[in-house]
């Protein structure tokens, strides 16, 4: 498989769950060496979201630490991204989203000159602070990528706003293959707490807040 090394970068429990479809697609296909770089943005809720998927990371940088810097994080990112890239030499690099994670090693693949492919590109909210810093490491990464995988018409035009219009493509959202991997009518939960809940007899609300502005 020399020379057909594909990285898929994850850092972040949503990162994981999102792109775990794209790896087992990858995989099927049977082209690709599709390796699976976790950089620990996020520790034990990434290899938690990756282990539904039944897939572990190739290599994990484990860069998270208590009260950890966006600093920190994108000087990690960038170095053990970059010597990870250098080992395995890939033939391209696939980020996902708007993470420090996404932009660091993004940057980094630029800098070996290897291609970067942008899965759910093109959201925007055309405020640099909101959401802070999510807005800026997707719209630098769009600048980065060479491949842009955008979910919808709308994320396209958001791009050719900026100028971006080669190598765009529009592929829906990925946490919808998630979903239906998951969501089916024999699924049963691990967890004995919500295995218990009488989800027949009764209407549920999930909701899951994670960024800083829902704090």
């Amino acid at each position: 498989m020399t020379g057909k090394t594909v990285v898929c970068v994850v850092g972040t429990r949503p990162e994981a769950i999102k792109m775990a479809p794209v790896v087992i697609a990858l995989r099927d296909q049977g082209f690709f060496d599709v390796k699976i770089l976790a950089t620990g943005q996020h520790a034990a809720m990434l290899d938690q979201a990756l282990g539904h998927f039944s897939l572990t990371a190739d290599i994990n940088l484990h860069i998270m630490k208590e009260k950890q810097s966006l600093d920190h994080i994108t000087a990690s990112v960038l170095t053990g991204a970059g010597k990870y890239f250098d080992s395995v030499c890939p033939l391209a690099v696939l980020v996902h989203g708007d993470t420090t994670t996404t932009f660091a090693s993004a940057l980094a693949a630029f800098y070996r000159k290897i291609p970067v492919g942008h899965v759910e590109a093109g959201l925007r909210t055309f405020d640099r602070y909101s959401p802070f810093p999510e807005e800026m490491n997707r719209r630098l990464t769009g600048r980065i990528a060479e491949l842009h995988f955008a979910p919808t018409t709308l994320n396209r035009e958001n791009l050719a706003r900026e100028g971006i219009t080669d190598g765009v493509v529009i592929t829906g959202n990925t946490v919808i293959d998630a979903m239906k991997y998951t969501v089916r009518e024999n699924y049963v939960f691990h967890d004995k707490t919500l295995a218990d809940i009488d989800f027949a007899g009764g209407r549920y609300v999930l909701v899951t807040a994670h960024r800083r502005e829902n704090l």
